[in-house]
């Protein structure tokens, strides 16, 4: 386990699976602790899918190939490259283990970065051969409820924000209440289907601040397709903003446990997502797949900021 600290915050990160497991400031802790009783992971890195395949496989060509929910990313051990006083990466290189998984060859890089109260989260994935390469990732970092009372229901509020290219296509039919907000903003959201699969076709709509209980994540996660989303404040009870995280992914989850009144909600910016139900087409044509060619990489980066 390694520490950064800036006399802000301090977090912890493992190299296994490149994952952050601890974000304090003082002596508030921010990220869960991976009680095994709820879930046993804190903010995993999933790579190279994101969710789960119809009947647990994939074709690539005319060959089959199995992988389970999240990609095998999160549970390999990742390689320290580099540390300094406010930021830290780590890789993890295709191998025999991979390829017979995941037949292209990937380098994946995992940073962590400190800047007053945030903490950036930075990907690089890199396609080091000479054909095209298929994957998604996706990140899934687990937050405590301010004021977690199990005995009640409330749980505090989501406030979804809307990226800005987004925002941009909409008319300005109603006024402005605050940072990429309008009165009577509407979103939509799509629900997990059969086999942990998606029904992106039937979609629901909701309100930008969105009241959390026991029963929201009812129906399990819900999903935000096609860049809507921006920006994601977990607030408390009365409304006061406890975290946030900011993003350019074209998709966020959000995701508690379903049915185990769970003191963590996750927030999960993601560059793909599960398959659709009955989808048995090549990787390629999977939904929100992304592509790199020969010798190109991928970049981005996610922000967590801590009120």
């Amino acid at each position: 386990m390694e520490t950064l600290t800036n006399g802000v915050l301090t977090i912890e990160v493992s190299s296994h699976g490149a994952e952050l497991c601890s974000i304090r400031k003082g002596r508030t802790e921010y990220l869960w602790q991976a009680d095994p009783a709820f879930w046993k992971r804190h903010s995993p890195v999933l790579f190279p899918i994101v969710g789960s395949l119809w009947n647990g496989k994939y074709r690539v060509g005319d060959k089959e190939y199995e992988m389970s929910q999240h990609g095998f990313a999160r549970d390999m051990d990742f390689t320290l490259v580099s540390k300094t006083d406010n930021e830290i990466w780590y890789r993890l290189e295709s191998c025999g283990e991979t390829l017979a998984r995941y037949p292209y060859t990937f380098v994946l890089e995992i940073g962590y970065r400190l800047d007053g109260n945030r903490v950036e989260v930075l990907w690089k994935v890199s396609n080091p051969s000479d054909s095209d390469m298929y994957f998604q990732i996706g990140a899934h970092p687990a937050f405590y409820y301010p004021d977690f009372d199990p005995q009640t229901e409330d749980r505090g509020y989501f406030l979804l924000e809307r990226q800005a290219s987004a925002l941009s296509e909409r008319q300005e039919d109603s006024p402005s209440v605050g940072n990429n907000i309008q009165t009577g903003d509407i979103f939509l959201y799509d629900l997990i289907s059969g086999k942990g699969c998606a029904d992106p076709d039937t979609k629901y709509e909701i309100p930008a601040r969105i009241p959390l209980d026991t029963h929201t994540f009812d129906r399990d996660a819900l999903i935000f397709e096609d860049s809507q989303v921006g920006k994601v404040t977990l607030l408390t009870k009365d409304g006061t903003p406890w975290l946030a995280l900011s993003f350019d992914a074209p998709l966020v989850g959000l995701w508690s446990p379903v049915g185990k009144n769970a003191p963590f909600v996750c927030i999960e910016p993601w560059y793909g997502r599960c398959d659709r139900a009955g989808f048995e087409g090549d990787f390629s044509q999977k939904d929100r797949i992304q592509h790199l060619g020969p010798h190109r990489s991928f970049n981005s980066v996610y922000t967590i900021e801590i009120y």
